[in-house]
């Protein structure tokens, strides 16, 4: 589990397709820190270290993607030098600054719209449709394994409000219009609809 707060920007510093997709990610994290079979969200995707040692920024760690998790997700587009959110498992005792968040993407939502609002900037997004019904003004989403808080919906679109904090400390700082961003709706969101269904 995780809360959708990111704790580092890790960098792709190496790409090969061995039957699944293996990747190195260069991290600030400490390599005695990272142990074999940790999840770790990148980009939201809760992904299993394979191997890892210390870096000169602080560790790389290798993780495998099958290609169901490349299917549902924007991990097609990594390439290498690319830049993506990290977050490693909560713990126990851990503050959650942000909501509860699996690390299992349901789809990717594409950025329609970036408007400088004050010193932030409103973001708006077009979720596949199968999707969109899960998401409510004030709500939860996690959008690159950040939590973020609903503004507006209509329709499939939805928008929310990037403070200069929140770009400043995750990749959303080099996001533009046109971009896939890996989507999963408030676990809560998606058992109120299936009761409401059952009901």
């Amino acid at each position: 589990m995780f809360t959708g707060i990111i704790t580092d920007i890790g960098t792709i510093t190496e790409l090969e397709q061995r039957g699944d997709l293996r990747a190195r990610i260069d991290s600030g994290y400490q390599a005695a820190g990272i142990d074999i079979g940790a999840s770790i969200a990148c980009d939201g995707v809760c992904l299993t270290v394979i191997a890892r040692s210390a870096s000169e920024n602080g560790a790389w760690f290798d993780v495998e993607v099958s290609a169901e998790t490349v299917s549902k997700t924007n991990l097609a587009d990594w390439q290498e030098g690319s830049r993506v959110n990290l977050e490693r498992a909560l713990k126990v005792g851990d503050e959650l600054g942000g909501h509860i968040v699996s690390g299992h993407v349901d789809g990717v939502a594409k950025v329609i719209s970036m408007t400088p609002e004050g010193d932030s900037t409103r973001v708006g997004f077009e979720a596949p449709a199968e999707l969109a019904r899960f998401i409510a003004p004030k709500g939860s989403v996690a959008l690159n394994g950040t939590s973020l808080t609903v503004n507006e919906v209509e329709g499939n679109s939805f928008g929310i409000n990037m403070i200069p904090h929140t770009r400043h400390v995750t990749n959303w700082g080099e996001t533009q219009v046109g971009d896939l961003v890996n989507l999963e709706i408030d676990t809560l969101a998606r058992y109120v609809a299936r009761l409401a269904e059952a009901g």
